[in-house]
């Protein structure tokens, strides 16, 4: 794969991303773990989602530069557009779903799952185009690199600790708990599932179509 049809999916995926965490947004039962601090913040100041969203990316890039030091490399740097660029394209799907407004607990469900899907999916094609990662995943990275943590037990303590660090500042500035609920914890259980399984099985059909094609030119081969 080219790396221009890389930057391109990643591009798609980014959006795809970004729709999926307004989607579950939307469902108003809380957000994704990774934005729930950025949330939170837009419920009692005057700044969007979108925009604490790359304000939270920068605070991570910068902490990413304290962790690794002399390893922090150039290649780094790329999440600041990609923040900026992620951060907008939340701000825009939000609009595009301004009218979306569930009351029925079970719409609610309805649109989160779809918006777990949506966001497992985008996950899926950033990780397909392996060009970047978002702040969130690269702070990850970059814990586990240099104190040497295992990946999967280290993001969820992250995710685990965005949560609550977003439910201490809603009590903190509202006095209850506002932007995180139980839909946190389905996104957090769910979207990297699925994007696990959306690999799975495009490995598998493609592995399949790659059988059929070399049974096709085996077939041509006997009847030459």
């Amino acid at each position: 794969m080219d790396k221009l049809k890389r930057y391109l999916i990643f591009l798609v995926g980014l959006f795809i991303n970004s729709l999926g965490v307004s989607f579950v947004t939307k469902a108003n039962l809380g957000t994704s773990p990774i934005s729930s601090i950025p949330y939170v913040l837009s419920l009692n100041f005057p700044f969007t989602l979108g925009n604490f969203t790359i304000f939270f990316s920068v605070l991570l890039i910068l902490l990413q530069l304290l962790i690794l030091r002399k390893n922090f490399k150039l290649e780094h740097i790329l999440q600041i557009p990609i923040s900026i660029a992620f951060g907008y394209f939340i701000d825009f799907t939000m609009v595009l779903l301004k009218d979306m407004n569930p009351q029925l607990y079970g719409i609610k469900i309805f649109v989160l799952l779809a918006g777990c899907f949506i966001l497992g999916f985008g996950v899926y094609l950033e990780v397909l185009a392996d060009v970047a990662m978002l702040p969130g995943e690269s702070f990850v990275r970059a814990v586990c690199v240099t104190w040497k943590f295992e990946f999967g037990v280290t993001k969820i303590v992250f995710d685990v600790s965005m949560s609550v660090i977003a439910a201490i500042l809603s009590f903190a500035f509202a006095q209850q708990l506002n932007g995180i609920r139980e839909g946190t914890l389905i996104a957090a259980l769910l979207v990297g599932y699925i994007a696990r399984t959306i690999g799975k099985i495009v490995t598998a059909i493609n592995s399949k179509e790659q059988q059929e094609v070399h049974n096709m030119e085996e077939l041509k081969m006997k009847h030459i």
